[in-house]
């Protein structure tokens, strides 16, 4: 019971400190470019434009139907947490209103706010919140569609920000377009928490002569796989470890080194689960 609390009060924080970032998005790069980036932040951009309204409040009003809608469909839980993402961006858009630090270049604005944006929004993902507007209708999506959260975000926010064409200028609609990519790239490359751990298959011969370099030259564990060779059709052993850069590119040199005719594949592995990566190399046991 205690471990859930834990980890509920850890998916809490995440959502808060996602959204904090959000806001920052918004009132440091997205408002003072002019580019209305998606979402519900976006509509209120061009309502600031054309009316002046505060982009905090239209935010919170306009929230309030879509967080109900989100709560049906995604349960309590999320509901929470969103209720919590939904109620902190406005209220940190309205703190930092003034901040002095802010990017009214359109290029650059675009490039580093999308960037924050989609680290708050990917943080705030992994959380299992979300902060609102357009971002619950992402999730709402990526339930119903399978597809990711950045490409369901992608789809909301673009229809965001071709429809503001009609108040800003084209270019800045461009520069728009660009921010909401960025950040729907970034969202992703956040929630799968892309490493530099390679994943190394290895055809080969000599198995035994293999195992003892993984074990021995990097200390990782090694999965075999019997196989035959489609050309020789001979018999062979297909061995796959997961290794960390370095470890990658010293296993490299010992096979070009010690067993050359080996085949070896090397793959970006965006994500790790398990022994010797979230979980401890080895079993308690004093090595």
């Amino acid at each position: 019971m205690k471990q859930q609390q834990r980890i509920l009060m850890k998916e809490y924080l995440l959502v808060i400190f996602g959204a904090t970032l959000v806001a920052l998005s918004y009132n440091v790069f997205l408002l003072p470019s002019k580019l209305a980036a998606g979402g519900i932040s976006g509509v209120s951009t061009v309502l600031y434009e054309l009316f002046g309204f505060s982009p905090a409040a239209t935010q919170f009003v306009i929230n309030i139907p879509i967080f109900i809608i989100g709560w049906l469909v995604l349960g309590k839980d999320f509901g929470g947490k969103t209720l919590v993402g939904t109620f902190w961006v406005p209220m940190m858009i309205g703190l930092t209103a003034n901040i002095p630090i802010t990017v009214s270049n359109p290029f650059l604005g675009g490039l580093y706010g999308g960037i924050v944006l989609g680290v708050g929004l990917g943080i705030v993902y992994i959380g299992k919140g979300s902060t609102g507007g357009t971002a619950s209708i992402a999730q709402i999506l990526k339930k119903f569609t399978g597809k990711s959260s950045g490409y369901t975000q992608l789809v909301v926010d673009g229809v965001v920000v071709i429809s503001s064409i009609f108040v800003f200028s084209f270019e800045l609609t461009l520069f728009a377009l660009m921010a909401i990519y960025i950040s729907s790239k970034t969202i992703d490359f956040v929630q799968l928490r892309t490493s530099a751990s390679k994943l190394i298959v290895i055809i080969t011969e000599d198995e035994q002569k293999v195992t003892e370099l993984i074990r021995s030259g990097i200390d990782r564990g090694l999965t075999k796989i019997r196989s035959v060779g489609g050309y020789s059709n001979q018999d062979k052993t297909l061995i796959l470890c997961v290794a960390e850069q370095q470890e990658a590119v010293k296993l490299k040199g010992m096979l070009q080194q010690e067993i050359p005719e080996s085949f070896v594949i090397f793959l970006n592995a965006s994500e790790i689960l398990g022994r010797g990566f979230t979980l401890d190399k080895y079993y308690g046991q004093k090595l």
